[in-house]
């Protein structure tokens, strides 16, 4: 369990770093199953429902930049998650015991220019009823400035939720020069590989290309608390409660007075991330082509 000065520092700051908090053999089962999924990627020549790809990507040297839902894609993410290491974070810092999954993903940053992720909040994405969401970063390799850590805006998860669209369109990401992001002032998560960070769904927060020579591996999760109900809907209801990591099925909502802008209209391009950020001006990371 956290401490309550590492809780206080959430509150205030919108997350926290937690160093070892996945053992020895978690990091070494998880490390090998994407290794497997990654030498499935030879021969794979556009992004599938498993392998979002790098622009220079190619069947015979493959460089992936996302593995997306691994939760689906082996039972053990889904067991990772759930665990008491992790859970008990999640509780403390949601302040509930009903906690659900929302969704999982690695972003693969390759050696020599592996992708970077454009400034965002994850709540632009997925507004819910309340904000009691967060995300879970837990880091298969060493995480460094040099490599692509994740960088945060300590604190702006409490200012306002920024636009995420170009041109009338949802993009994922902000204009970093029109809402005045300040880089100097980021932080960067960085920590050896077991070390698991969790942020606020309204915190502000990117990531860097990968300028090291060695990889870097980020599983992220998506959680909430389990009255925090999705304004974009559900489409099955037992999916949906089959997320639950801990508690019953809820029905009544929590509703809270939270800034919120929907995702809509959608992008024209729904497949990539990475494909829609590269058509927001402003940009603060450079531009990959492909």
């Amino acid at each position: 369990m956290i401490s309550p000065q590492q809780i206080e520092f959430y509150r205030a700051q919108g997350y926290i770093v937690v160093p070892d908090l996945i053992d020895a053999d978690q990091l070494r089962r998880a490390r090998a199953i994407v290794a497997r999924l990654l030498e499935g990627a030879r021969g794979v020549r556009a992004h599938t429902d498993v392998y979002d790809l790098e622009p220079d990507h190619t069947p015979d040297s493959p460089r992936v930049r996302r593995l997306k839902t691994p939760h689906r894609i082996d039972p053990f993410f889904r067991q990772l998650i759930a665990s008491p290491a992790i859970l008990d974070v999640m509780k403390a810092l949601l302040g509930t015991p009903d906690v659900r999954l929302t969704g999982s993903k690695i972003n693969m940053k390759p050696p020599k220019g592996g992708s970077g992720v454009e400034w965002h909040q994850d709540w632009a994405f997925y507004p819910h009823s309340n904000d009691d969401l967060l995300a879970v970063g837990v880091m298969l390799d060493d995480c460094t400035l040099e490599n692509g850590a994740m960088l945060v805006q300590p604190g702006s998860h409490k200012g306002p939720v920024f636009d995420h669209h170009v041109d009338g369109r949802f993009c994922g990401a902000i204009d970093a020069q029109a809402s005045g992001i300040d880089a100097s002032k980021a932080v960067a998560c960085t920590g050896t590989a077991g070390t698991v960070t969790f942020h606020h769904v309204r915190l502000v927060h990117a990531s860097a290309d990968n300028r090291s020579t060695g990889p870097r591996a980020l599983l992220l999760y998506e959680t909430a608390a389990a009255d925090a109900w999705p304004l974009l809907g559900v489409g099955d209801l037992d999916e949906f409660n089959g997320r639950l990591l801990s508690g019953t099925p809820l029905y009544t909502p929590r509703l809270a007075d939270v800034p919120v802008r929907m995702p809509l209209p959608p992008a024209l391009n729904q497949g990539s991330i990475y494909e829609n950020q590269k058509l927001v001006k402003g940009r603060a990371f450079a531009a990959k082509a492909g």
